[in-house]
């Protein structure tokens, strides 16, 4: 019954998402064809910053929703209720946090300033967009993947309209945020519709919520910093130009990334019920998780480093040619990536996210240093390769320096025996034939 649960959540997420992906991919590439290397940079920059202040507005929320709301069902009106309230006033003062950095490091630069200001209403529109933790935590993400691809449909029309007639890159940096608030404002509709709680505001749920998340506010600003820091140090170190290089490189590898993220989100709720029950079940379903994104980012990352021309090609034209070199490097930080994510799960069920403020302290001080020595030497294509060590060291390597953390890499390690995927494939089957 969980397996078909399971299932047919992936696949309406998965389903939705690859609609997603496709017009993603020509929406990509007509405004990136557009705008050029320089404006794409520009956009890319921005999307950086306001990634930086995207941790602080969820305060650490989105890593353990799913979580609150699978153990305390009873009481998810004042989750999402005081969530909310929590998201929309750090989503302010975040907001103010990127323009006053803009103003100081691109001072003189209007253009790019107006930019960051108008990108920087994203996190006001994410803010809304936390009630679909409710849906997966619920196994009904098909409410999601509808709602997302409606508003994902809308939004690419908008940026067509744009590209038609023409229109300047400011434009383009308020439709993510149009994109976000759509889905969050119709995922509120369908949750009221779908339940009697109502939403409420608790000081207590409050203090539980900011004492479990405060972990995760830090790590997470931490992964931004490793994810993100290459795009703004290039932007300082060389200019806008490189950023769009660089950026249209990361967006050929994250293209796939919805399958990842649909299969860790559809196996978050399971794997916390597995734990109620026994350690047994709940290792079993963390290492059958490892053993499906571990293959798949490898075979994903293969595929890309071998088509790169062709991709870039394809969807930048020859503009883009010095994307090539980095797509072929930074293919392999997503394998590391992927892996990453899914043990952040176990972390938190294991009560651990204490440890992701080192784990992801070091990681972002390792990216910074990395940077500072191969961005001079190689430009974009240091970059990348700052990238794929840290990620490598942050979700590998770190895990056999602190104790606590090496029974996971053991399950990792056992979770590349194929017996585990083809165990975790057959039952997937059964679940699909079953459906």
């Amino acid at each position: 019954m969980e397996s078909t649960k399971v299932v047919k959540n992936s696949i309406w997420l998965i389903g939705c998402r690859i609609v997603q992906a496709v017009l993603g991919f020509i929406v990509s590439m007509l405004t990136a064809r557009y705008l050029g290397p320089s404006n794409y940079g520009l956009i890319s920059y921005a999307a950086s910053l306001v990634a930086f202040a995207a941790p602080i507005m969820k305060v650490g929320l989105d890593s353990i929703y799913v979580q609150e709301l699978v153990n305390k069902p009873n009481e998810e009106g004042e989750i999402l209720g005081t969530g909310l309230c929590m998201n929309i006033f750090s989503a302010v003062i975040c907001m103010a946090g990127v323009v006053s950095f803009s103003l100081i490091s691109d001072s003189g630069e209007i253009d790019t300033i107006i930019i960051c200001a108008l990108y920087s209403l994203t996190l006001l529109a994410q803010a809304s967009e936390m009630i679909m933790y409710w849906f997966h935590a619920k196994l009904l993400s098909k409410y999601v993947s509808i709602v997302s691809m409606i508003a994902y449909l809308i939004v690419s029309a908008y940026k067509i309209v744009l590209l038609a007639t023409e229109s300047e890159v400011y434009w383009y940096a308020i439709s993510y945020a149009i994109d976000y608030l759509l889905i969050g404002v119709i995922l509120y509709v369908t949750y009221f519709k779908l339940t009697h709680q109502k939403l409420k505001v608790s000081f207590e749920t409050l203090k539980r919520l900011f004492s479990k998340g405060k972990y995760y506010i830090l790590s997470g600003l931490m992964v931004v910093i490793y994810g993100q820091t290459d795009r703004i140090m290039l932007k300082l170190f060389i200019d806008e130009t490189a950023v769009g290089y660089y950026s249209a490189g990361v967006t050929c590898v994250s293209a796939a990334s919805f399958v990842f993220s649909a299969i860790i989100t559809s196996m978050q709720p399971i794997i916390y019920e597995g734990k109620k029950q026994s350690e047994e079940v709940f290792e079993k379903r963390v290492r059958q998780l490892y053993s499906i994104i571990v293959y798949m980012a490898v075979i994903e990352s293969i595929l890309l480093s071998i088509l790169s021309e062709w991709i870039v090609r394809i969807l930048y034209g020859s503009a883009y040619d010095p994307t090539i070199d980095v797509l072929r490097i930074i293919a392999w930080y997503t394998a590391f990536s992927y892996y990453g994510a899914a043990k952040d799960v176990w972390l938190l069920a294991e009560n651990k996210q204490k440890y992701l403020v080192w784990i992801n302290g070091t990681g972002a001080i390792l990216n910074i240093i990395l940077n500072c020595i191969f961005i001079p030497a190689w430009g974009i294509n240091g970059a990348a390769l700052a990238s794929l060590l840290t990620q490598i060291f942050t979700n590998l390597v770190i895990s056999f320096i602190i104790k606590d953390l090496r029974h996971n890499n053991l399950l990792l390690l056992q979770s590349l025996n194929p017996k585990y995927l083809v165990s975790s494939l057959k039952k997937l089957k059964k679940a699909i034939i079953k459906k």
